[in-house]
């Protein structure tokens, strides 16, 4: 009985956290799927963020990981989006059009792979358990500039744990594109997808994540780390996300107590709001900065 728990839970977690390094780069890692009538918009976006200066940074995780990410900047003293890419993703991927949007803005952006994804170190994908202490040693790198936290999907639910703890006055203020209230609640929805129980499933797959990942996705969540924030937060969330529901956004924007904002894009999939409709999505960002 011992042998068939670990086998089971060591199944789930080399579905769930681990990470093998994928050699291709950028757009090839989509699955394009809902994407696909977006295809010519991708390939501009990431050529552009190709073509535009930037710098390769890197730094050490608390844990001894290389971290890997790239600086555009906008100008000397403009505000610093540090921005975070989803599961299994890469800034490369996941953010191609987040540079632009941010010189829109006249923001800075520093993209970053995380952990065991792109050309950052590591093996173990964690849903921001480990995560967010990256994105406070990013901010430490970026100090004392001002910050705003930002990312999308599991980026976006990262900068939410962090949003929670201790951080230095620079950061001033969360963007949260489509991000999950925990792990636990993400991983059940998916496991629903698959018709399996949830309630016989997650055990196991949080016991592969203990034993052979070194921790526990029920440690840390979004939805309660937002009980202590006080940076201003937008929400953002496509209502047509058959991912993350939206309703999950709708939960943390109502568990947070600071200045907040929530805007749904009624026909956007999942992380494609800003694709759906930019123009909106630049109007709200820059009402709610302002």
């Amino acid at each position: 009985m011992i042998t068939i728990t670990l086998i089971i839970s060591f199944v789930c977690f080399y579905l769930a956290f681990y990470a093998p390094k994928n050699k291709k780069k950028g757009l090839h890692l989509f699955d394009y799927g809902m994407l696909e009538p977006y295809r010519d918009t991708l390939s501009a976006w990431s050529a552009e963020a190709e073509s535009l200066p930037h710098t390769d940074v890197k730094i050490k995780s608390f844990d001894g990981l290389t971290l890997c990410g790239k600086f555009y900047e906008y100008a000397p003293d403009a505000t610093v989006e540090l921005l975070m890419h989803g599961y299994r993703g890469t800034a490369e991927r996941d953010l191609c059009g987040a540079v632009q949007r941010c010189f829109a803005l006249g923001h800075s952006a520093l993209i970053v792979d995380q952990r065991a994804c792109g050309n950052s170190e590591g093996r173990v994908i964690t849903f921001g358990v480990k995560e967010y202490r990256d994105c406070l040693s990013w901010v430490e790198f970026l100090s004392p500039r001002r910050i705003l936290l930002g990312g999308i999907s599991m980026g976006a639910s990262t900068v939410l744990i962090a949003a929670g703890k201790p951080l230095p006055e620079n950061v001033v203020g969360v963007l949260a594109d489509c991000g999950y209230s925990s792990a636990r609640e993400i991983i059940c929805t998916v496991i629903r997808g698959m018709h399996l129980p949830p309630r016989l499933a997650y055990p196991f797959v949080r016991l592969g994540a203990r034993l052979f990942g070194g921790f526990d996705p029920d440690s840390e969540s979004p939805l309660k780390s937002l009980e202590t924030c006080t940076l201003p937060v937008v929400f953002l969330h496509g209502e047509a996300d058959d991912f993350v529901p939206c309703d999950m956004s709708r939960r943390m924007y109502e568990a947070c107590p600071s200045k907040k904002k929530f805007i749904s894009f009624p026909k956007a999939g999942h992380g494609m709001s800003y694709l759906v409709d930019g123009d909106r999505y630049l109007q709200e960002l820059k009402d709610f900065w302002a």
